[in-house]
């Protein structure tokens, strides 16, 4: 097939210049708006994660700042301590010590679309309790300092009463780490805050992670 018209005796490249044409049209570009709201996504996403892992290795002490009856029982009077214990690239693991409770670990994991928030709850013979691994994912960007995570499908099958809990946690560089719970739709809070400023003793392994 011929790639141009010789009408009038001069040669053009009609049926090319026609070709780039239609591709040129066919491919829209990205607006700057998606394109800039794709690199605040990851930008916070990202800002938030390293605030976490500057504090790898370190232990904070807390207190209860908001809860029901049952979260005074068990949180009120009791030494309240998170270890930033374990972190790689796109994991990291945050065991909460309250007493001699070693049951808990936060577990934070980067995904294609954000963050990942995770509650692996084990015996004291490590061996996982029935009520684990319940969490759930960023829906938006957030901030550097602020990230929330709502309950995914297999927190509703496992927990349905927590079908619509978001679970928020706050880093404030230099001044203060809050981990949130809030159930929407009820009057469901909790929330305790860690003192930054002072770096405690690490606690022992949580427990089912002693290796």
């Amino acid at each position: 097939m011929s790639l141009t018209n010789t009408s009038g005796g001069r040669a053009r490249p009609v049926l090319l210049l026609s070709a780039l044409f239609v591709v040129a049209c066919g491919a829209p570009e990205e607006s700057e708006a998606d394109a800039g709201e794709s690199v605040a996504v990851a930008s916070t996403h990202e800002q938030f994660w390293q605030a976490l892992n500057v504090h790898c290795g370190q232990a904070f002490g807390g207190t209860l700042a908001a809860g029901n009856q049952g979260d005074t029982s068990s949180f009120g009077g009791q030494p309240i301590v998170m270890h930033v214990r374990e972190c790689s690239a796109d994991t990291v693991k945050v065991p909460l010590h309250v007493g001699d409770d070693r049951s808990r670990t936060w577990v934070f994991t980067k995904t294609e679309d954000g963050l990942r928030l995770k509650h692996d709850h084990r015996h004291e013979d490590g061996t996982e309790d029935s009520t684990t691994q319940y969490g759930g994912d960023t829906r938006d960007a957030g901030s550097a300092d602020r990230q929330e995570f709502y309950a995914d499908e297999f927190t509703a099958s496992l927990i349905p009463a927590a079908s619509t809990n978001v679970w928020t946690v706050e880093i404030v560089p230099g001044e203060r780490f809050a981990y949130a719970l809030r159930r929407e739709g009820t009057d469901r809070t909790f929330r305790v805050e860690f003192n930054l400023t002072e770096p405690v003793p690490a606690p022992p392994a949580p427990w089912g992670f002693e290796n």
